[in-house]
Formats: C-alpha cells, structure tokens, sequence
C-alpha cells in the first residue's frame, strides 16, 4: 500500500528512526537521541483497523522516545481485511516475541491506542499463552468489544464528536475476518485475563469506548491483576494521542509508567 504511514521529518529531532520488515510488516523503530534507552515499547496505532498511523502518534511517541528514555518499536499492520484478525495478531505476536528475545521480556512494554490497544491486549494474551510476560500493557482508549456491545456506548454516542458505532462496527467485522465477534483475538475483553502483566488504561468522559475501559478494570479485579483506569473528565476519545494541555499530562505519566 502507499507509504503513508511515513514518520515526519520533526520526529529526527528526538529519536533517530530505521525501518526494516518484519513478519512482511514496514517496522519502524525510534531510538532516544539523548541515552541509551531504559524500556522498549511496542506501540500498535490506532484507526479502527482501517486508517493508517498518522501525524500525532508519531509526534507523541517521538516525545516518550526522547523523556524515557525509550527504544519505540511500531509495526505498521495490513489494514482492515487485508489479512484479518488471525493472521494479524499473529504476526503482531512474532514480533514482540522476538523483541523480548532479544532485550527479555521484563524490558518490554505494549502500548497502543483505539484499535491499536486492543491489537495490544490480544497479543499480551496470546504471549501469555506461550509463558511470555511483558513487563506492563499501557492502552490509550481501547477498543476491546468491536461489536460495541455495550449500551453505555450508545447513550455516549451523541457526546462523542469523533466515533460512531455504526461504522466502528462495520470496520470491526472487516478486521474480524472469518473469526465470529467475540474471538479474543478480535475482541479481547472476551478473553482471559488472568496472568497478564500490569494494565494502566487512559480514557476520557466523551469518548464511546469509555465502557470498554470500565469492563476491562472489572474483570482485571475479579482475574486479579492489576489495572489502573486512568479516568479524565471532559476528553474525547484517544486523548493523550493529542497535544493539549491534558494530552501532554498523560504522556508525561505515560513516561513515568514506561520508567516504573
């Protein structure tokens, strides 16, 4: 597909970036300028499986790159259904499996945003599986139900200025393949969660998928693992992704977690 998915020249100034294939994926890595890194982050970008990274995950990221200091590594996946939710996670999973080969997995944060946050979640579970634990999931707006499920999503709706259930729904069938809605790797809030690493999960008041992140700290209690929600009032959805006084808040606890 176009290369769209390029990082902007201004990301030089904080990290210096590579790319190499991975799995057949574009992977780019962002190394901090300023020291050798103390944690490497797997980001997954959000766009509801089906819009491509853009401008603000790469300027945010270059930021955490840089304060970390953190190595970022940021697959660029096949959209929509172009390979479907199994191969996609899949090979998602190869890749942080081989990354916490290399540094260990206790080195290793996933992290990701909307979509992206539940390709994350999928994956932590599936490197579970395996006996691979990273050291913590850091989710910015999750999407962790792609049939929306929720009816707390739908009297949100109308507060929400950037989702919509309809087409979120119509995208997570696309993604889903031949995989029925409620497969974890489709739709991890569905799938187990015991024996994950530590969770920290971001969302605003006016964001629909804001249930998603309530579900998800109920069954972590009851799974017993910990996850911190992370709750701002009056912000849309995937708000630390933006440069606003309360993104740039969020990205600075984003850091402190990354160092933790």
């Amino acid at each position: 597909r176009p290369a769209r998915f390029t990082p902007p020249r201004p990301l030089d100034r904080h990290a210096e970036v590579s790319q190499r294939r991975a799995e057949g994926w574009p992977v780019y890595e962002l190394a901090p300028r300023s020291a050798p890194p103390v944690r490497h982050l797997v980001y997954f970008h959000g766009g509801a499986y089906v819009n491509e990274i853009v401008l603000w995950h790469w300027l945010m990221l270059g930021r955490i790159a840089a304060r970390t200091p953190a190595r970022c590594v940021v697959p660029i996946y096949p959209l929509g259904a172009a390979l479907g939710a199994e191969a996609t996670v899949a090979a998602a999973t190869a890749i942080v499996r081989e990354l916490a080969g290399e540094v260990g997995a206790d080195e290793v944060v996933l992290a990701g945003d909307s979509a992206g946050g539940g390709m994350a979640l999928a994956v932590a579970q599936a490197l579970r599986d395996e006996g691979v634990r990273p050291r913590r999931l850091v989710l910015i707006a999750p999407w962790l139900d792609v049939a929306v499920a929720d009816p707390r999503s739908r009297a949100l709706e109308p507060r929400d200025a950037m989702l919509g259930i309809p087409g979120l729904v119509e995208a997570g069938r696309a993604y889903a393949g031949g995989l029925p809605p409620d497969d974890p790797r489709v739709s991890p809030i569905h799938g187990e969660l015991a024996g994950l690493p530590p969770i920290a999960a971001f969302v605003g008041t006016e964001d629909l998928l804001n249930p998603d992140s309530h579900r998800l700290r109920e069954a972590c209690e009851d799974a017993g693992v910990a996850c911190e929600l992370i709750e701002t009032p009056g912000m849309p959805h995937a708000y630390p992704v933006f440069p606003t006084p309360e993104g740039r808040a969020a990205a600075r606890r984003i850091v402190e977690l990354l160092r933790d």
